[in-house]
């Protein structure tokens, strides 16, 4: 029997929820760059959810940057696909419909920047991870980055993410049309200021006038965004196509809980997304650093060390009793840096996301989390652990964190298989370990990194000898037995 593919026309199993409005009556006011696997489990659900509540011109006009496999699955579904919440208590399947169409930039250059500029275009959402926007921490675009080098040779014609925004812009303002707001959705601390400041930076490298229209004219809201989103696999596909009985091949699998926090600042309108439950606020800061923090810095913690000691995934690391204890142990040395978090009981909130690592119906892979470490430690791990040691705290459960990541960096497990670091900085930390062999060394090496460990640390004898400590059980023993001594050493 021939299994139809996922499309408008065909019809689902019973018990399968459907979007409750018709979607082809509802036009495009959203581009989203980075249409992968936590777009379509997040931003596009809220969406779906304002849309079938309030209505409106809000379908996506996705752009995939790199592949055109994820543009070609959706545009032959009519942009549906089949959404998994999968948690303890079994799974649930939906169709998502607020996806119109999606092109793919690699083989559509134009049609990006053509739906960037489209007046009815009044937001962009972005998810294309920390390390694509190629920004300088604080200071606006790093042109030594080879995506800015080679946008700011060609503005006219880019294909990195803020030369796109920056183009677009100046088209817009051609054509005498309002700009459009930015809303970051990636894991960078004060996001949308931290875009804003790039975007106006490299316009101002090109036209300073167009840098002086969107200081003045656009809006970059700052957003939080949590809900744990594993990469698909052919298994999601296969429970897609049993659930609905459609060919899905862009499905996706999430955890039922979701989170969104919003700076509300829309000057043209936006969809009703509290509708889905977003929070709107007029200062997301707290709410960042809550989840950078907790969340992201412990995740960061437990697949380094996860995945040294063999297990494949988050939940097979909750399993391990000891390296649980560490989770603990983090999760709490992360709360006690945070104040100020409107509306959220810290308890309440650690206690669940341990939940929500030891989901079992949900395969996150700790060698997926592992990658792109030097984007994500300074935010999830050096800045809780430089506040911990200014108020004379006790920064042992970061620096077992960056010690686990250093390990990491040497690119092969205890038996010696290697692996690949994944991580943008991997030639430049491959050149600084060539010839490291002790604890010692290599902490040097790394804690050298330009632009990547604050002074402070760097120069914390406390944090040196903690970092040094337990890189050196990790190499000599290996790193089921350092995590074993040290959950021991954390139970007394």
């Amino acid at each position: 029997m021939t299994v139809p593919r996922l499309s408008r026309h065909a019809e689902t199993r019973a018990g399968v929820r459907r979007p409750a409005y018709l979607a082809q009556r509802h036009g495009v006011g959203i581009v989203h760059i980075g249409i992968g696997a936590f777009h379509r489990a997040h931003q596009a659900v809220y969406t779906d959810e304002a849309l079938a509540t309030a209505g409106g011109d809000w379908r996506i006009a996705g752009v995939s940057l790199r592949s055109t496999d994820i543009a070609d699955a959706l545009n032959l579904q009519d942009g549906l696909y089949t959404l998994l919440e999968r948690g303890p208590q079994g799974t649930q399947a939906r169709i998502v419909g607020s996806i119109a169409q999606v092109a793919a930039a690699a083989r559509e250059p134009g049609a990006t920047l053509a739906a960037l500029a489209a007046p009815a275009t009044r937001i962009v959402t972005l998810t294309v991870t920390e390390k694509a926007y190629g920004l300088a921490r604080g200071t606006g675009v790093d042109p030594e980055n080879p995506a800015i080098a080679a946008d700011l040779a060609n503005p006219r014609a880019p294909a990195g993410v803020v030369g796109l925004l920056v183009e677009a812009l100046r088209r817009r303002r051609a054509a005498g049309v309002a700009p459009f707001v930015a809303l970051c959705c990636d894991n960078l601390p004060d996001n949308g200021s931290l875009l804003g400041r790039g975007v106006v930076d490299f316009a101002r490298r090109v036209d300073p006038g167009l840098a002086d229209w969107i200081a003045v004219e656009a809006a970059f809201p700052s957003s939080m965004v949590d809900r744990i989103t594993p990469a698909p696999t052919e298994a999601t596909r296969a429970l897609a196509r049993a659930l609905t009985g459609c060919e899905d091949h862009a499905a996706v699998e999430t955890e039922p809980f979701s989170q969104w926090v919003i700076e509300d600042r829309f000057p043209s309108g936006r969809p009703a997304w509290e509708a889905g439950g977003a929070l709107f606020v007029d200062r997301i800061a707290p709410y960042e650093r809550m989840k950078l923090r907790m969340l992201n810095g412990t995740h960061s913690m437990l697949a380094y060390c996860g995945y040294l000691a063999g297990h494949a995934h988050v939940r097979d690391v909750m399993a391990d009793p000891r390296l649980a204890v560490l989770v603990g142990r983090h999760l709490a040395a992360a709360q006690a840096t945070l104040t100020g978090v409107d509306g959220v009981d810290l308890d309440r909130y650690a206690s669940e996301l341990g939940a929500r690592f030891a989901n079992p119906a949900i395969a996150h892979q700790t060698y997926q989390i592992a990658m792109d470490g030097t984007e994500k430690l300074p935010q999830r791990i050096f800045e809780p652990a430089v506040e911990t040691l200014e108020r004379g705290g006790d920064v042992r459960a970061f620096a077992f964190a960056a010690a686990a990541w250093m390990r990491f960096c040497l690119g092969r497990a205890d038996d010696g298989a290697a692996y690949a670091l994944r991580d943008p900085r991997e030639d430049q930390i491959r050149r600084a370990l060539a010839g490291a062999g002790t604890a010692r060394a290599i902490s040097a090496a790394l804690h050298a990194l330009p632009a990547f460990v604050p002074q402070r640390l760097a120069e914390s004898p406390a944090w040196r000898g903690h970092v040094e400590a337990a890189l050196a059980a990790m190499l000599a023993d290996g790193m089921k037995a350092a995590v074993r001594a040290e959950a021991a050493a954390v139970v007394g």
